[in-house]
């Protein structure tokens, strides 16, 4: 079964076509981070934008570079949540438009749990249950995954995630959007150990997850005894010198990635799960890989990352992900609406 994956939940816009739920026929991703580089983080409005300039274009050329004609495709899947509601319109919009037109069914897809069954479409695949975090821009949860329609949610960010913490720490030092990248490449060869930051719910009885005190005590620590005077984003960037700043966003993100590998080990022996996958945006942060590898095997967990290419946004991981839902026809219908937050019981 040949399947056309739309993803627009954020700042891609995605087509894919996968085969199988397993053979990716092709993957093409506009990305927008040239638009949003100006303001520093993604503007919805320009995002819904972009996405209707894009999705013809880049479904197009996922056709194309398949060898795809539409009368092949046997089902168009979309992703309905959670993300931005402009962008979701957008792609459920046109998703409904090329099922009616080509008279295929549509499949709805939720993009956290595609993201969570992105590993099934490497060459090393897991198998069931396995543990998944799933840490990107705007979301930060672990599933545990039983099967590839049974999903259950065991902890999740109750504040910023983690792509957005260091998005918002790079903006205030000033290094550009996105900013997990940039901290990715400064903090490398720096003291990890140069300032300590908090590790929050570390000895907490849940598996959840908080930043918002972590990025409040990089900024107090950058700021010296200088007062905050109306909003953080107001402020002039601190005056550090070079050692200085690649020492503070190496501790910056050590504090990070102690808080996603402490808690995710944490629910691997909890749940008696031996297998460990890291998928979304954040999980292309080399220092997070090098991590969660090292202690997850001294652990005696296998742990695993989808190329980089299956861990950001993508339509791919859609489309695999609505194989499984086809297979048991879990179809949706003309009327699907999108919706900003997870919905329950779509995968």
């Amino acid at each position: 079964m040949l399947i056309l994956g739309i993803e627009t939940s954020c700042d891609e816009t995605a087509a894919a076509l996968v085969e199988r739920g397993r053979r990716v026929r092709s993957s093409i991703v506009a990305s927008q981070i040239d638009d949003h580089r100006p303001y520093g983080g993604v503007v919805p409005e320009i995002a819904g934008r972009k996405h209707l300039e894009n999705l013809v274009p880049v479904t197009q050329a996922a056709l194309a570079d398949a060898g795809v004609q539409p009368s092949e495709v046997r089902a168009v899947a979309v992703t309905s949540s959670p993300g931005l509601m402009g962008a979701l319109l957008v792609g459920t919009s046109f998703g409904k438009a090329l099922a009616l037109g080509w008279g295929v069914p549509l499949i709805e897809v939720n993009h956290l749990h595609a993201h969570a069954l992105a590993i099934l479409l490497a060459k090393s695949r897991p198998r069931f249950p396995y543990l998944a975090l799933v840490v990107s821009g705007g979301h930060t949860t672990l599933f545990r995954v039983d099967s590839p329609l049974s999903l259950g949610v065991l902890g999740q960010t109750r504040d910023d995630a983690a792509g957005e913490v260091l998005d918002k720490v790079a903006k205030f030092l000033g290094l550009g959007y996105p900013g997990g990248p940039a901290i990715d490449r400064l903090a490398a060869g720096a003291n990890v150990h140069a300032v300590r930051f908090p590790r929050g719910l570390q000895r907490a009885a849940t598996f959840d997850f908080s930043f918002s005190g972590l990025k409040t005590a990089v900024v107090n620590h950058a700021l010296g005894t200088r007062r905050v005077e109306g909003r953080l984003n107001d402020q002039p960037v601190p005056a550090l010198s070079d050692r200085q700043l690649r020492d503070l966003v190496a501790s910056f993100q050590e504090a990070v990635v102690d808080t996603l590998v402490g808690t995710t080990l944490r629910a691997a022996a909890a749940e008696g799960l031996a297998t460990v996958v890291v998928s979304g945006g954040v999980a292309a942060n080399s220092r997070l890989r090098e991590k969660m590898s090292l202690q997850g095997a001294a652990a005696g967990l296998r742990v695993l990352f989808p190329e980089p290419g299956l861990c950001t946004d993508n339509a791919a991981m859609i489309a695999a992900a609505a194989w499984h839902l086809a297979r048991r026809g879990r179809f949706a219908g003309l009327d699907l609406r999108p919706a900003a937050k997870m919905k329950p019981g779509v995968c």
